[in-house]
């Protein structure tokens, strides 16, 4: 069957929607006579993709921000988290807010460098990231990731972040940073229980944990530099609590990739971590993302799926 691709047209603050018809264009090289479906609302791209693997598509194609790669990788995995076509490929065309998955793949940013990465790149099996959790209603809910989860301060920025209008008329780097800053200013550390499958088992006073499959999150900061898409582990980077004057002149070190050498923060390796707040934290909600989107709270379970996912990358 041709390839089916789903848009989401209010993607880089609309840019998307203005650029479509150049995009397609290019797009038929690839895939003549494709398939296309625009989303309207959160979760549309999820289900979109999984009618299209259920009827019979073995391609598909995700265009807009790190949120509808997303959702796309959601739409491979049905209700029971079964993969509904184990062989179906996904591929992805970068035009968002952020643009933090194509980083570790190394693509420049715009549609058409993701075009033409596009039209050489090979299918590679990536591992999927799983996490268990509560939702925003405070019932169960799964989602899955394929970049990084995380939680404490970036939840709460990720959160900001989806609901600004105007810092992202400045780009996704600037919208992350002036939201960090902001919400640096009156975030407070939440004492977290983490349980890993390596032997781990502490409580720790967190600024922030990100369970990176990739490299990249918050539009551009690089914080687990080692991570990779297909080892089947996950890096673990756990920044602890340290005042906000210092968090805030670490800014750029995570931008550069250069603050695994502070002493607040550490790396391990694991494919399974199980957290959960103490009773001194459970007044307050400790909130979870997953690739750029709010995902729910704390307690929550992150698995690793290795190579549950062919990526055309």
């Amino acid at each position: 069957m041709t390839a089916f691709v789903v848009v989401n047209p209010r993607s880089a603050g609309g840019r998307t929607r203005v650029e479509w018809k150049s995009i397609s264009r290019t797009l038929n090289d690839f895939f003549p006579h494709f398939v296309c479906a625009f989303t309207r609302r959160r979760g549309d791209a999820t289900n979109l993709v999984r009618n299209a693997l259920s009827d019979g598509h073995q391609e598909v194609i995700a265009i807009g921000g790190d949120g509808t790669i997303n959702e796309a990788a959601n739409g491979f995995f049905d209700d029971t988290g079964n993969r509904i076509s184990p062989d179906a490929v996904l591929g992805f065309i970068s035009s968002g807010t952020g643009g933090d998955f194509r980083k570790t793949f190394r693509i420049a940013p715009g549609p058409e460098a993701s075009l033409t990465h596009l039209r050489s790149a090979k299918i590679r099996p990536v591992d999927v990231g799983r996490v268990s959790c509560l939702g925003a209603d405070g019932s169960p809910t799964v989602r899955y990731f394929i970049n990084i989860a995380s939680f404490g301060l970036s939840g709460v920025i990720v959160d900001a972040v989806n609901r600004a209008r105007i810092a992202k008329f400045f780009g996704g780097t600037f919208a992350f940073a002036f939201h960090s800053v902001v919400s640096m200013t009156t975030y407070r550390p939440r004492a977290v229980r983490l349980i890993l499958d390596n032997g781990f088992d502490g409580t720790v006073l967190v600024s922030t944990v990100a369970i990176a499959n990739g490299q990249y999150f918050g539009g551009g900061m690089r914080v687990a530099p080692g991570a990779l898409p297909d080892d089947g582990l996950f890096d673990v980077v756990i920044m602890g609590a340290s005042s906000k004057v210092a968090s805030l002149a670490g800014l750029n070190q995570i931008y550069a990739g250069e603050h695994l050498a502070n002493p607040t923060v550490q790396v391990v390796r694991a494919r399974r971590v199980v957290a959960a707040p103490l009773a001194q934290t459970r007044a307050r909600h400790v909130f979870i993302e997953t690739d750029g989107e709010s995902a729910g709270t704390l307690p929550a379970t992150f698995e690793i799926l290795p190579k549950a996912l062919n990526l055309r990358c």
